[in-house]
C-alpha cells in the first residue's frame, strides 16, 4: 500500500533498471525490498554490503543530496555511526529524482526490548553523547538552515490533528497515558493531549544560537547493536537550528526513566525543555491520522510519544 498522494511506484525490476543504466558494477548484486517503518524513501538491499534508497516523492529528492553533501563533514565528528553514501544516482528518464547507493549498518530499530542490562538510561547517555557531538561541530559556509516553524505558527494544524487522531482514536497506540502499559486506545487522549499543547504554547520563543541539529531523532532512525544504540540513520532534514529539535527522543524514544537521563545529559533549560515537548506531541500528533491506515506501526510509535507527553506533563 502506497503511503502518500502522487507516490511513484518502486519495485526491485526499477532499481534493477537503474543500476544497469548507472552502475553496472553493482547490477549483478542480489536486489530485495526492505522493510521498515520509514515513509520518505523506499529501500532496497543490495547484496549484503549495500542498501538503495529512493525518494517516495519529489520533494524529498533534496533530502538525499543533503545528506551527501553534509555527511561526508559531519559523521567523522559523530559518536555513533552514521550512514556513508556510496554512489549517487541521477535522475532518468526511468525515474526523475536522484537517489542513493549507502553502505549496510548492521542493527536493528530501537526498541526497549534489544537493550541491555541498564539499557534505557544508558541508551539515553549514548544519544545524548551524539547530540552534544552533533553540536560540537563547528559552523560552516552554506550550512542549511533546519527544525521546525516555531510553536505558535502550528498551532492550528496541531489542534486539527489532536481532534482527527488522537481525538476520535483512530491511531493505532496501546498507551493509556501513563507511558507504560496497555489501555483504551487514542479517544481519551484528546483533552490531555490539547491541554499538553496548549502548555507547550507558554514557552518563551527560541532565540538563541543555531546548532547543528538532526531534527529526526525517532525511534526507526536509531540502531542497537548488542544491546547498545550503535548508529543513527536519515540525516535528509540535517542542518543548523533551534537545539530543542533534538531533544524530542525524550519523549518519541524514551520513557521516564530514559527521559530523566536525557535531560541530565543534555542540560536542557525549562525553555528549551518546553519548546522540545510541544514539538515531539506536533510531530506525533500529525503523524497519527496521516498514517493510521497505511503505516500502523509509524502511527502507534506516535501514539506512544502522546502517551510520554501526556504522563511528562501530568508528572
Amino acid at each position: 500500500m502506497k503511503m502518500h498522494d502522487g507516490e511513484i511506484d518502486i519495485d526491485e525490476s526499477l532499481v534493477a533498471r537503474l543500476l544497469r543504466a548507472q552502475f553496472p558494477q553493482y547490477a549483478d548484486l542480489p536486489i530485495r525490498e526492505f522493510g521498515s517503518a520509514g515513509t520518505v524513501n523506499a529501500v532496497y538491499r543490495l547484496g549484503d554490503e549495500l542498501y538503495v534508497r529512493l525518494p517516495r516523492l519529489a520533494k524529498w529528492a533534496p533530502d538525499l543530496e543533503r545528506e551527501a553533501r553534509w555527511l561526508p563533514v559531519l559523521a567523522p565528528r559523530l559518536s555513533l555511526r552514521a550512514p556513508e553514501v556510496v554512489a549517487e544516482g541521477e535522475p532518468s528518464a526511468g525515474f526523475g529524482w536522484r537517489w542513493a547507493i549507502y553502505r549496510w549498518l548492521n542493527g536493528q530499530p530501537f526498541d526497549d526490548g534489544l537493550l541491555a542490562a541498564g539499557g534505557e538510561e544508558r541508551a539515553a547517555a549514548d544519544l545524548a553523547r551524539f547530540v552534544l557531538s552533533l553540536r560540537a561541530v563547528e559552523p560552516v559556509d552554506g550550512a542549511p538552515r533546519a527544525g521546525r516553524r516555531p510553536l505558535r505558527e502550528l498551532d492550528a494544524v496541531t489542534r486539527e490533528a489532536i481532534l482527527a487522531g488522537v481525538g476520535t482514536g483512530t491511531g493505532t497506540g496501546t498507551g493509556t497515558g501513563t507511558g507504560t502499559g496497555t489501555g483504551t486506545g487514542g479517544g481519551a487522549w484528546a483533552e490531555p493531549a490539547m491541554a499538553a499543547w496548549l502548555a507547550a504554547l507558554e514557552a518563551p520563543a527560541w532565540d538563541g544560537t543555531a546548532a547543528w541539529i538532526h531534527t529526526d531523532l525517532l525511534r526507526p532512525n536509531l540502531l542497537v547493536s548488542d544491546g547498545r544504540l550503535s548508529a543513527v540513520l536519515d540525516f535528509g532534514m540535517v542542518g543548523r537550528g533551534d537545539p530543542a529539535a533534538d531533544v524530542v527522543p525524550a519523549w518519541s524514544v524514551f520513557g521516564p526513566a530514559g527521559r530523566k537521563a536525557y535531560r541530565a545529559a543534555l542540560d536542557v533549560d525549562e525553555a528549551t525543555w518546553q519548546r522540545a515537548r510541544g514539538y515531539a506531541l506536533h510531530q506525533a500528533a500529525v503523524i497519527i491520522p496521516y498514517y493510521a491506515s497505511t503505516n500502523p506501526a509509524f502511527a502507534e510509535q506516535a501514539m506512544r510519544t502522546v502517551a510520554e507527553v501526556i504522563a511528562d506533563v501530568r508528572n
